[in-house]
Formats: structure tokens, C-alpha cells, sequence
């Protein structure tokens, strides 16, 4: 049995911000393995700009020459909201240990999460420092430094935010959107 580290989102689109948080996981964390997990539409959203599948592709391209880091479908293929919890369950099958990597953004509504206090006792919490955010004591923090958000990007689509093996599939795509 392994010990990964979770590390969920829409990636719509996927940025630096995202790759410095696997990179940043990948040297702090003891881990066998990082399974990023694009949801099929995150629980506190209403939709997505890119399908599922394109999403998964992108992250795909992105993280091809990392060795143990895995994108990960499972929410996907579920087509409908996955809570985080139920995805831990899943990954506890073949997992010893989970770090849940998560967005400074998200400590302040992590009680209103399904099954919240399930969930603490079944993972190790750690959150990705963001805009100058308090992170709370009882979490252990990556220090990631990458000003961006995908919300951000989906309204002012700045290509040096972007990985370049995908850079130019996302900007056409969210420009493509916009027309």
C-alpha cells in the first residue's frame, strides 16, 4: 500500500499555479505517488467551460515527464458531482495514506464540505499558500508562489500563465469561447 497526495480541481484551464503545487508537493511531501483529479463538476459549481475529457487531456500533456504523478478519471467517469469523500474512499482501496492537498481558498468553507468531519479522519490536510492567505496551524502548508487562478485566466487569458505543451490548445479553446 502507498501514500499519495490528492490534488482535486476543476483545472479549467489548468495553469503554472497548478504544476508549481505538484512540484511543490513532489519536494516537501513523502509520497509513493500524485494523483491529480479533475472533477466532473466541482460540488460548489454549476458548470465547466471545458469538457471533462479535455481537461484530462491537458493535464495528460502537462505532467507526461513526471514519473509518479498520475491524472486521474475517476470523478469523470462518474459524469455527475463527486464529493471529495467519496473520491477518498475510492483511492483508499489501493492507499495506505492520503494528504489532501487543497487551495488556501477552500480552508474558509471547509466545514460546508459532504461529509467534513468523515473526511478529517481519513486524510492529512495540507494547504497550498495563495495570495498572502492565514493558513491555520493544524494544516500542514506548501509554500507555492504562482499569483494565478483559472478564474482569472478564463477572463483575461494570459498565455505566460500557461504551460507552454499546452499553451497555445488553451488559449484557442477559451478564445473560441468567447466568440
Amino acid at each position: 500500500m502507498k501514500t499519495i497526495a490528492l490534488f482535486g480541481g476543476s483545472f479549467d484551464p489548468p495553469h503554472l499555479g497548478h504544476k508549481a503545487v505538484v512540484d511543490a508537493i513532489l519536494s516537501t511531501l513523502d509520497v509513493d505517488e500524485v494523483v491529480v483529479m479533475p472533477a466532473y463538476l466541482n460540488p460548489f459549481k454549476s458548470k465547466v467551460y471545458a469538457s471533462g475529457s479535455l481537461r484530462f487531456q491537458w493535464l495528460q500533456k502537462i505532467f507526461s515527464s513526471y514519473k509518479n504523478v498520475k491524472i486521474d478519471d475517476f470523478e469523470l467517469t462518474c459524469k455527475q458531482k463527486v464529493p471529495t469523500l467519496q473520491t477518498v474512499r475510492h483511492l483508499l482501496e489501493s492507499s495506505q495514506k492520503i494528504y489532501l492537498v487543497i487551495g488556501a481558498d477552500n480552508v474558509k468553507t471547509l466545514d460546508r464540505w459532504y461529509g467534513y468531519e468523515e473526511l478529517r479522519t481519513l486524510v492529512t490536510f495540507v494547504v497550498a499558500s495563495r495570495d498572502g492567505e492565514q493558513i491555520p496551524s493544524e494544516f500542514l502548508c506548501l509554500h507555492v508562489s504562482e499569483p494565478i487562478s483559472s478564474t482569472y485566466l478564463r477572463k483575461e487569458l494570459k498565455k505566460e500563465f500557461l504551460p507552454a505543451c499546452v499553451a497555445d490548445e488553451i488559449e484557442k479553446f477559451y478564445k473560441e469561447l468567447r466568440t
